[in-house]
């Protein structure tokens, strides 16, 4: 069949320039074909046709593609580790002005976590994270920077009393949280990775990836990493080959760049 998906998966890479051959396809030909379904076209041709015409079509179809499932403190477990162990090291070796990238970072949960987690160290005003992601609309959430409470149940008492506020259902970060992030579009497959980072969070995005594409981006964070740099992975997620990428492993989630 010529718009079989072959065809399909090259037309969203020229309208995109996501690789959606660097995604598990079972999976994500599965979603993929339920939106198409959803929007009551036949076919990938007609769908690639409704994308080139449709603003909002184009712009749903991003957003589907990439995973925004998010919520402040995921696994706060983890989160205690990066209090107790990590930020305590980086400031002993490097200092107050530690550059923190949060990598696929969703409607910013995690920048703005890492923000206030950070907080109980150093002033705000010497915070700054920069955080990436592919999908612009979510990104524009993320700016916003409203959330239900549902997304905020984990952030430590204190700290949501102090940064946010309720309005409605919702609740609504504070700006001296949210000057704190530099928010950009970043494709982990193709852009440009910004080096020197003391540590970059990288959290249940990757799980979504080949193998060699898991392996790829792994890589790369190592090389954006200054040495004694470390990287924070999901709980989904594990680094098999470390030695092999260039990594030390502290736990089961955070991984050094040795010095």
């Amino acid at each position: 069949m010529m718009y079989d998906y072959e065809y399909f998966k090259k037309a969203v890479f020229d309208l995109t320039k996501i690789d959606l051959n660097a995604y598990k396809e079972k999976q994500m030909k599965r979603r993929i074909d339920t939106l198409i379904s959803k929007n009551k076209i036949v076919g990938y041709e007609n769908y690639v046709a409704a994308l080139k015409t449709d603003k909002t079509k184009f712009e749903e179809f991003v957003n589907y593609l990439t995973i925004n499932v998010s919520e402040f403190y995921r696994n706060v477990d983890q989160w205690q580790l990066l209090d107790k162990d990590v930020f305590p090291d980086l400031i002993n070796r490097y200092g107050k002005n530690l550059k923190i990238w949060s990598a696929a970072c969703s409607t910013g949960d995690e920048p703005y976590s890492l923000v206030m987690a950070l907080s109980r160290h150093l002033p705000l005003n010497q915070i700054r994270i920069y955080a990436t992601d592919l999908d612009k609309q979510v990104i524009a959430k993320a700016k916003t920077g409203l959330y239900a409470e549902k997304s905020i149940a984990g952030v430590p008492a204190d700290l949501r009393k102090k940064y946010f506020t309720q309005i409605g259902p919702s609740y609504q970060i504070s700006d001296e949280i949210k000057s704190r992030v530099e928010f950009k579009e970043h494709n982990l497959l193709k852009d440009t990775y910004v080096t020197d980072f003391h540590l970059i969070v990288c959290r249940n995005v990757l799980i979504y990836f080949t193998e060699e594409a898991k392996d790829e981006v792994f890589r790369k964070f190592q090389k954006s990493l200054k040495p004694g740099g470390y990287l924070f992975i999901g709980s989904t997620e594990q680094i098999i080959n470390y030695k092999d990428v260039g990594f030390e492993r502290k736990n089961s989630f955070f991984y050094q760049k040795p010095l």
